[in-house]
């Protein structure tokens, strides 16, 4: 089974290639940030809890975060290749969590990681902004997410560089080019 982490600051790319990857590979993608998405759109408390945080720039707490993808672990069909892990984990005890969660069904994961340049970040950011209708695409919100990803989510590297399941990709390229280094990985790691 294949299951990558994609991460990566906000707009480095990690739902346009998740879309590659799933097509290509046949896996599962699990986007927390359109879960979460989904869930405020009921309108359920949970959501108003959860769009008061995002909405804002901030990170869902853990306990929140590791429930949803608790649910989806155990709802995954038996057939199922693999899933691409988008926007999750984003701290270090979120990936120590993934890790013994993914063990307990016999599982692991690798992390890609997409690197890209802060202001080429920004600017797509801004981009993206201009058709998303997504609340935290402006400028102010912006900056405060690549602030707590670089503080909150940019450590975990490290606790997959140590596990030795690292990979870091340079996004800067097109989303073609960034592609081919994504397949490049995961096929050596499918022995391919």
């Amino acid at each position: 089974m294949l299951n990558i982490i994609l991460c990566g600051a906000p707009g480095s790319g990690k739902g346009t290639q998740s879309a590659f990857i799933s097509q290509k590979y046949g896996v599962q993608h699990l986007s927390t940030g359109d879960v979460l998405r989904a869930e405020i759109a009921t309108g359920s408390e949970l959501g108003k809890q959860i769009d008061a945080l995002i909405s804002k720039g901030n990170l869902v707490p853990d306990d929140m975060m590791y429930g949803v993808i608790e649910n989806y672990i155990a709802s995954l069909p038996a057939d199922c290749k693999g899933t691409i892990f988008d926007g999750y984990p984003r701290t270090v005890a979120q990936a120590e969590s993934l890790t013994k969660l993914l063990q307990k069904y016999n599982m692991d994961a690798i992390m890609i990681d997409l690197m890209v340049d802060e202001q080429l970040l920004i600017q797509r950011l801004i981009e993206r902004g201009k058709t998303s209708g997504r609340a935290d695409d402006n400028l102010n919100t912006i900056r405060h997410r690549i602030a707590i990803y670089h503080q909150q989510t940019e450590p975990i590297a490290h606790y997959y560089l140590h596990h030795g399941s690292y990979f870091a990709v340079n996004g800067n390229h097109t989303m073609a080019d960034v592609f081919l280094q994504i397949m490049r990985i995961i096929d050596m790691n499918l022995g391919c």
